[in-house]
This record gives C-alpha cells, structure tokens and sequence, in this order.
C-alpha cells in the first residue's frame, strides 16, 4: 500500500474533526500560513494545523505521532533557528489561541499559547501594567518566554521567564499538565529558559508591574562619533538605576522624519535609552550624551505598548543572528566593537548592537535553566538580508562580529538570540550543570524527543546526550 493512501484515513479524520484550519500545499492559504519572519527558512510542511481551540492542538500532535512526522510548534513564527516550520512534517500553529485576560487586582495575565507581544501589552497598557515583552511586537510571547525572555524592561523587571506564574502545557504523549511552583515544580524550572523542548504551552500566566510612567530617548550620530558615543554610553549604564535599559547600535539611517538627510542610507551609530519613569527622570539620567549633541533625536514619554510597536523589524527578510556574553566592557574591547562596525554592509537592514543587562536580570541569576546570565553586557549582531546569493556573505558577517569579541566574552550565550550554531553552543547557553538538569527533566516528559526544533535538548536516556 503507498504512503499516500495509509496516510489519508488519518488526515481526513484529523480534518473532519479540527475547528481551525488543516492546510497542505494544494489548498489555498497555505503559502501564507508558511510565512515566518526568517524568510531564510524554506522549509516545507506536509500539514500547517492552525489550531481553534486546545483540542486541536491534541488532535494534530496525535495525528504527527501516529503517522511518524516530525512536528514544529508556531507560535509568533519568530525563531531565527527556524523552530517555526519543519520539512514534510507537521506545524502545529497556535496563532488562534491568542486570548489575553487581564487581572488588573492580582496584577496577572493569562495568555494563550499563540498570542503575540504587542496583543498582551495592549491588553496590560489600560490598567498601568506591563511585563518584559519581547522589543518586536509580533514575536510570540511563548516562544520568547520559554526561552527566557528579554526585552528593553529587564533591567527593572526582570526577563519575563522571571515573571512566569504558570503554564498549562501539553506533552509528548497528549497529557496536559499544568507546571508552576507546587506542580511539576522541575518542569516548570526547565520552563524558564529551556525553550520548547518539553511539550506545546496553550496558556501561560504572569506576573505584571506597575508601570505609570514610561519614557525613551532615541539618539543618533554619524558613525565616525560612534566610539565617543559608545564610551558615554557605557558609562551611563554602569551608574544607572535599573529602570534605566536600552541598547546601543549600528545600523543604517532609516529613511524617517527625525533622521537629518544626509544620514538616511549611511553607517549610524544609535542610542535608544529606555526609561520606567517620567521624561524628566529620563534627562536627568542622559545629560552626559546629549552633550555629544546627536543630530537626529526623539526624546517623549509614550506608552510602553506605543514603543513596542514603533521598533519591530521589517519582515521578509533573510536573517542570521548572533550574540556573546561579556561580564566587563573595557576600552579595548569597546574599541573592538565600534571597529567591527566598519564590516556593515549599508544600506541594509542589519544591526550590530550593544546590550546592557544586569539589574534583575542579574539578581535572578541561578534560579532558571540560563546559564550566565549575571553577564554585565550582551553583543548581538543581527544579519538581516534579501537576496539569497549574500547568504554566505550577511551569516559570515554575524559570526565574525562575534567572533571579534570572544576575547571578551563568558563563553556563555542567550539562545534566544542565536540561530543554529550546534550542540556545544546550546550547552554553552545553559552550563553544563544545567544542561544535564534539562536532559533529565527531557527525559521525564519528552523521552523520544518529539519536540526537537528549538535549541534541542537531548533525553537523558540519549546515548548521544554529551555529543
């Protein structure tokens, strides 16, 4: 008997009982629902389940086991390693699970599995609360979460995996189970920051903070200031409170209204300076870079959801990122980083930025599966790029923006913001210690390593598990 015809009882079941939508490659729609934000992924589902309701997402992970076909779980569509899709398998796409409900006395929100950012800090903003939210507003909020979660609130509030009260999860063999502080207490450790490796989470609950006042500074110079700007900005944060986050970077000048127009389409160097408080809080606090005067800046207090919406990232581009940990930021090594600059291909889309992490980011250090996370500072190159044919060149770029630092740097990485660089950079993002934490847990609900498509952490039970 051919495949097609063994396999076709099981999928007309599975499409005669879904609420959402089943999708292959002959029915219209499908092209679309393929679409994540790396259009460098190619990859090519048998089935795209764009699931309604939970029971769904049982049924098509029911119907991927029975048939033997490897399963990628969707969510925002943002993971840079292309966890989204998977070739001749099945998506289980969560994006019609995507109720927020709010909780404006218990200062908690319940969301579902495929809810995005910029729809929970919507949801948040009426009531004067937030939590860290991913700095793209599309990006899923469990997949971002699971992975640890960071965003320009981290710094005051911690990164949302800090801010996880529960998930409601289902597993490899369909069981839902539910993993907080009291029930399955080591699954919901491996929760916060081991990425979806150990089943499909349809709701998450967190914990919010007030946030009556947001401000932000966006700064920026010609890229021959970038070194001055650099130190001055270094030596902001080193002396600033938490509420003060942000980033620095170089990027091309985008073509908009506060950018002077001999810096549209040329080599910038930028400072957003992020705020959890008012403007004036905000000045006080950048005095010493607006005395290098920038030539192009926005300087306004603005509701947190407005910012998250205002710096997402162009989709439908190729992308290849990168990121190191680095504890101190000496000259030498700023030095390095505003030379590297010089190997940007402008104009283009990508980044080479500047992280200052820190605050409660470091105040939760060894309480969830990242490993090194009390790092000061993250280097985050971001290749993003059109044509094919520069494939080579943009991924060679972003390894060797991260390669220049390494004499700086941990050894340690955030996985959230790195593609697939292999089995050694994925321990080197947890620690050993907790790597082999994450495989036992792996082991206890995903013991045939169903859920393989983030950052893959291998069963215990694997032989090949320190391969």
């Amino acid at each position: 008997m051919s495949e097609g015809i063994a396999q076709r009882p099981a999928f007309d079941e599975l499409r005669a009982g879904f609420a959402g939508d089943v999708l292959t490659e002959s029915d219209a729609g499908y092209e679309e629902a393929r679409k994540i934000f790396n259009a460098a992924i190619e990859s090519r589902p048998r089935v795209i389940a764009r699931c309604a309701r939970v029971d769904d997402v049982k049924a098509a992970l029911v119907y991927a086991r029975t048939n033997e076909l490897a399963i990628a779980v969707r969510g925002g569509g943002h993971s840079v390693a292309g966890a989204s899709l998977v070739d001749g398998g099945v998506v289980i796409d969560l994006r019609g699970l995507n109720s927020v409900v709010v909780d404006p006395q218990a200062r908690t929100a319940t969301v579902g599995g495929g809810t995005v950012w910029g729809e929970l800090d919507k949801a948040t903003q009426p009531h004067g609360l937030a939590v860290t939210g991913g700095r793209v507003s599309t990006t899923g909020v469990a997949g971002l979460t699971l992975g640890g979660g960071s965003g320009w609130l981290e710094r005051a509030f911690g990164l949302a995996a800090d801010n996880l009260l529960s998930v409601d999860l289902i597993t490899a063999d369909g069981r839902e189970v539910t993993a907080n502080a009291t029930e399955n207490p080591d699954l919901f450790w491996a929760l916060h920051g081991g990425g979806g490796n150990f089943g499909i989470a349809t709701s998450l609950t967190f914990r919010l903070h007030p946030l009556p006042a947001f401000a932000m500074a966006l700064l920026l110079w010609p890229a021959e200031k970038g070194r001055e700007v650099a130190g001055r900005y270094r030596d902001l944060i080193e002396l600033a409170p938490d509420e003060i986050g942000g980033g620095l970077l170089y990027l091309t000048g985008p073509p908009e209204e506060f950018v002077p127009e001999h810096m549209v389409d040329q080599l910038c160097c930028g400072v957003l300076v992020t705020c959890v408080g008012t403007e004036a809080e905000l000045l006080r606090q950048i005095s010493g870079l607006l005395e290098l005067r920038p030539e192009g800046q926005v300087i306004t207090e603005i509701p947190y959801a407005e910012l998250q919406c205002m710096l997402d990232d162009p989709p439908g581009f190729r992308n290849y990122w990168s990121a190191e940990y680095l504890d101190e930021l000496p000259d030498e090594a700023l030095d390095r980083f505003c030379e590297t600059a010089s190997l940007m291909v402008v104009p283009s889309p990508s980044q080479h930025a500047l992280l200052p992490w820190g605050g409660a980011v470091a105040r939760n250090a060894g309480t969830d599966a990242m490993g090194k996370r009390d790092a000061r500072w993250v280097v985050h190159p971001l290749g993003l790029w059109a044509d094919p044919a520069d494939d080579d060149k943009a991924r060679h770029w972003a390894r060797t923006i991260a390669e220049q630092m390494r004499p700086w740097t941990t050894g340690g990485l955030y996985l959230n913001f790195v593609g697939d660089e292999g089995l050694e950079r994925v321990i080197a993002g947890y620690g050993q210690v907790n790597y082999d934490r994450l495989s036992r847990v792996k082991a206890a609900f995903d013991p045939d390593n169903v859920f393989n498509r983030w950052h893959n952490v291998l069963p215990a039970t694997d032989p090949t598990l320190r391969a």
